[in-house]
């Protein structure tokens, strides 16, 4: 059975997308089966797969509504892995879950027997600890957190911790944090060393190699492709290249 991995941060701006859409292009040149879910409202993976949200029908809103089954959402993009996409619709899926008996687990059923066609499912979660995003944690066997290094930028990270404490007492006893993914690092700045430093040991989780700040994660999403495919030999590429090897070992 294939595992599922929510790469979560409530916080904006912190490369949740570009850590998804570049897991998924690197399972895929490596010839592994994966499948990219954006479940934000905001639709930024799907729009940096190459894909135009607004005239994309059916999405992950109309499964979560169990309109279609997922199936019917799932499209293949230029880097070879699949995607089920998203679109503003999703914000209205968000206010019908709230008031649905075990709202918690609607993505869990709606993407069950899926998974087993992948090696690896990865969830986009918008910044925001709301229903869609204990909908991942529900569904997940494991998570991710993306945080910049910035006293401002990980804050919430305890709160979001917290989170994923009461997930797995109540909704999902087997999730397992991977760890804290530092992304956008720029070691230059002694305030960014400071804050990798100790970012560990304040919340008793294993660090994973920082993926280092590059204009090139920014022009990327304009081609339709990750940073794999934008600039291949690109540090940043071999950076998510190395850390999908060892989701995967």
């Amino acid at each position: 059975m294939g595992r599922i991995l929510a790469v979560a941060n409530q916080k904006g701006g912190v490369a949740k997308t570009t850590t998804v859409a570049s897991l998924c292009a690197a399972l895929a040149e490596r010839g592994r089966k994966a499948l990219a879910v954006d479940l934000d409202p905001q639709a930024s993976l799907t729009y940096s797969v190459g894909l135009e949200p607004d005239d994309l029908q059916p999405t992950i809103h109309d499964a979560l509504l169990e309109r279609v089954a997922v199936e019917e959402t799932i499209r293949g993009v230029e880097e070879g892995f699949d995607l089920v996409p998203a679109n503003i619709d999703l914000a209205g899926a968000e206010t019908y879950l709230l008031g649905r008996t075990g709202r918690e687990y609607a993505l869990r059923e709606t993407l069950e027997g899926l998974t087993d066609r992948y090696e690896l499912t990865v969830i986009d979660c918008p910044p925001s600890l709301g229903v869609l995003t204990i909908n991942a944690l529900t569904a997940a066997d494991d998570v991710l957190v993306p945080l910049q290094c910035e006293a401002l930028s990980h804050r919430g990270v305890g709160q979001l911790l917290a989170t994923i404490d009461d997930v797995k007492r109540f909704t999902n006893r087997r999730l397992r944090i991977l760890g804290l993914l530092p992304t956008m690092f720029d070691g230059r700045t002694r305030h960014a060393r400071e804050v990798l430093d100790g970012v560990g040991e304040r919340y008793g989780l294993p660090v994973l190699p920082p993926i280092r700040k590059s204009i090139r994660f920014a022009e990327a999403p304009a081609s339709g492709v990750s940073i794999l495919g934008f600039a291949p030999r690109h540090p940043g590429a071999e950076a998510y290249r190395a850390l999908a090897e060892e989701l995967v070992r």
